[in-house]
């Protein structure tokens, strides 16, 4: 079947508009089940979603109820996950959305379900959420590394539930949503055993994989049910209550006014010129307030859908472009006030949370990233985060020196990076005397000579240089190869520390693009475009 040209994906959604799933609270436990209707694929009349198998429609809602649950269910403590088929929890990603869609498709799938994981992965960690797998059947490939993605596994003792990656032995590919790395990074489970199950199809029951730890626990069918009750309440009961007023904060879709080349949000506007995207973020001078509608998490959602949108539905676009519009005290006021009630009202730490992850997409955007400080920007502190996620920062050198950038607090571990160290820390490659350095001019408002010199901007030009300058590094970049520009940015962005987050981003993911182009998994008689079918695949068995 020949590739689909897909139409533009939108991402914003609610619980009203779930087709996938099911969520219902009890007390401090969440149930979250899928429940997936195989005749409401994305794109109807391409594939049915069958043996509960997942496409990026089943994944919105997913992330959709992963950061719902932190801004409007405080009181949950526990997320238990299941599937509303009593014999199979999830058989992973939908194989022909995969063989028939286009290759970027492909990776960028894998990306944001990666994404939705880390985010579970977050909520455990920050948020006092803890997921919970309850197998109630079997979880193969893209299901199982959901399970992975919770802090806890139980499966079913029913003699046929089985827990396994299925990837490399029947498709040819590697499983695409951080099961390898959590395999070894995260259960610490032996080389030899990840081998053996990695490559053998059919998986293991529950007694194997308990032994092997792929899984936490099991219980039989007739004590399902009441296992895992206790199972929940167990955790729960060492989870704290969190600090502030536990009213839900509902969160309501992010919207904008688009035409052919502009989408307007309330803090944000994107332009699409051709290969070229840039978003120009506004401060707001309104009072911080407690709302889902105050300026530290509504421009954050908007940047945060901006990004996704541009990853998915425009792919000719190579160069994001970063500027900023408004008031430096502004930013600073939003800032400040984050800072100060963040360890004492869930609701605003969720904020605090919710900035670090959107600025990890940033950073993993497979596009370059030029930052642009001109006359007007307010890149400060929180907003100069964008700026260092960025592979160059250019910033236009005014005779009046009204042009600056400043370093605050919130430059010094607010926002990690996926590998747990600071932007500026990542900027100088963990040189203690730069970063020292760096930091000693917080609260300072420098210009760009200063800027320069300290090393926090790429280059500094006048008014005679700036135009030209920046016109010829926007159309030399053009110029290059995408797939190399990729692998030289993916390997810069993410030098240094290594952890599992960012070895799912940089590794899998530069892996998994290769395979996915490669004969062996998507040729005529690969093993993706041979799934399910009589014959079988063929491969070249030189290794390259």
């Amino acid at each position: 079947m020949a590739e689909f040209n897909y139409p533009p994906i939108h991402f914003q959604t609610n619980p009203e508009k779930y087709v996938h799933w099911t969520v219902s609270y009890n007390g401090e436990v969440a149930n979250v089940m899928m429940n997936v209707q195989i005749d409401k694929p994305m794109w109807e009349g391409r594939y049915e979603l069958k043996s509960s198998s997942y496409d990026l429609a089943v994944d919105i809602e997913l992330n959709d109820i992963v950061q719902r649950m932190r801004f409007e269910h405080p009181e949950i403590k526990v997320v238990l996950v299941s599937s509303a088929n009593d014999k199979v929890f999830c058989a992973g990603a939908n194989i022909p959305m995969l063989g028939t869609s286009p290759h970027a498709f492909k990776v960028n799938f894998c990306k944001y379900t990666n994404e939705t994981r880390c985010s579970i992965e977050d909520a455990t960690e920050h948020s006092g959420q803890t997921w919970v797998a309850a197998l109630n059947g079997t979880a193969s490939g893209g299901g199982y590394e959901l399970a992975l993605a919770c802090e806890k596994i139980y499966l079913i003792d029913d003699g046929n539930a089985a827990v396994s990656l299925p990837e490399v032995p029947l498709l040819g590919v590697l499983p695409g949503t951080g099961g390898l790395t959590r395999l070894t990074d995260k259960r610490k489970i032996r080389r030899d055993i990840s081998d053996l199950f990695c490559t053998k199809a059919e998986g293991f029951r529950s007694r194997k994989a308990l032994k092997y730890k792929l899984i936490d626990g099991a219980f039989p069918k007739s004590k399902w049910d009441d296992g895992m009750t206790k199972v929940a309440e167990d955790i729960a009961g060492t989870i704290a209550n969190k600090n502030g007023d536990l009213s839900p904060m509902i969160l309501p879709e992010i919207t904008s006014q688009d035409d052919d080349t502009t989408w307007n949000y309330e803090f944000l506007t994107v332009v699409v010129e051709e290969r070229i995207a840039t978003i120009t973020v506004r401060s707001s001078s309104a009072t911080p307030v407690r709302s889902v509608d105050t300026w530290s998490l509504k421009m954050f959602r908007e940047l945060e859908d901006a990004l996704i949108r541009l990853r998915f539905n425009h792919l000719p676009v190579g160069l994001l472009i970063i500027k900023t519009e408004g008031s430096a005290d502004d930013v600073k006021t939003h800032e400040a006030w984050v800072a100060d009630n963040a360890p004492n009202d869930w609701f605003i730490k969720e904020i605090e949370l919710f900035q670090a992850r959107t600025l990890r997409k940033l950073d993993n955007m497979s596009k370059s990233i030029f930052a642009l400080i001109e006359e007007g920007s307010c890149f400060v502190g929180t907003l100069f985060e964008m700026a260092l996620s960025g592979d160059r920062i250019y910033m236009f050198l005014d005779d009046d020196e009204q042009n600056s950038v400043e370093l605050t607090t919130a430059n010094q571990g607010r926002f990690p990076m996926a590998n747990g160290w600071t932007r500026i820390a990542a900027r100088f490659q963990n040189d203690q005397s730069s970063i020292e350095e760096a930091f000693s001019h917080i609260g300072e408002t420098l210009n760009a000579e200063d800027a320069l010199d300290c090393g926090l901007v790429s280059d500094a030009l006048d008014d005679i240089d700036y135009e030209d300058e920046v016109r010829i590094a926007i159309e030399e970049r053009l110029s290059f190869s995408p797939d190399a520009l990729t692998g030289m940015e993916q390997n810069l962005r993410f030098g240094g520390a290594e952890c599992m987050e960012n070895k799912i981003y940089g590794r899998l993911s530069a892996w998994q693009n290769w395979i996915f182009q490669r004969p062996n998994a998507v040729g005529e008689r690969g093993a993706l475009t041979m799934y399910e079918k009589p014959e079988q695949p063929i491969f070249d068995y030189r290794r390259t």
